[in-house]
């Protein structure tokens, strides 16, 4: 999916994410979750192809020191008018997840938060990745991933759980259910929307 054109044109469903309660409810337990036992701040969180910022803003807010990244400069945009609105302390940087490094994100992450960027990438990209988070991540850090299965599919590549796991190599992969996300009904119909969320920790 060209997501520069999909932000230029305003087609951007997956921010109907946000006022899905099952979804939103979902989310939340998984994070209650990497949070039990702590209060805030809990520590640095990295929203990896953060589009718009929305779970940017929302980990901010629940008590995150939060770093967005994205490689669409139109999506940023929204997201900077979001963190404006939202009063929230949230740091915006345009980059691109495989070369992390070179976006100068920062390191020590203690959680990564990726709510659809590895599933849609080629066999390469997400070895990229999964090595551009690794240089990132905190020892005891949390990746918390969010992929639709491989499957025939407009748009969306999916990803295997073998894929998952060849692209982080010494994390353990738990798979942690459905996302219960329910897209608009034409996108249901054609998307068959089925995505999981997974838990990666160091192994």
């Amino acid at each position: 999916m060209n997501y520069e054109l999909a932000y230029r044109v305003g087609f951007h469903p997956w921010e109907d994410a946000e006022a899905h309660a099952p979804f939103a409810q979902k989310l939340s337990e998984l994070l209650d979750e990497e949070e039990r036992g702590a209060a805030p701040p809990f520590g640095r969180a990295l929203d990896v192809g953060t589009g718009s910022g929305i779970w940017a803003v929302y980990l901010a807010k629940r008590g995150w020191g939060v770093t967005g990244v994205d490689i669409v400069e139109k999506a940023l945009e929204r997201a900077r008018a979001r963190v404006a609105e939202e009063e929230v302390d949230v740091r915006l940087v345009h980059g691109d997840v495989t070369a992390l490094d070179t976006a100068a994100v920062g390191a020590g992450f203690e959680l990564v938060l990726d709510t659809g960027t590895l599933h849609r990438l080629k066999d390469d990209e997400r070895t990229a990745m999964g090595r551009a988070i690794e240089s990132v991540a905190s020892p005891n850090a949390t990746v918390l991933l969010l992929a639709w299965p491989k499957r025939r599919r407009p748009l969306i590549r999916g990803v295997t759980v073998a894929e998952i796991e060849g692209a982080f190599p010494g994390w353990a992969v738990e798979d942690a259910g459905p996302s219960y996300f329910q897209a608009p009904k034409p996108i249901e119909l054609i998307m068959r929307p089925d995505e999981r969320w997974y838990r990666l920790r160091r192994a």
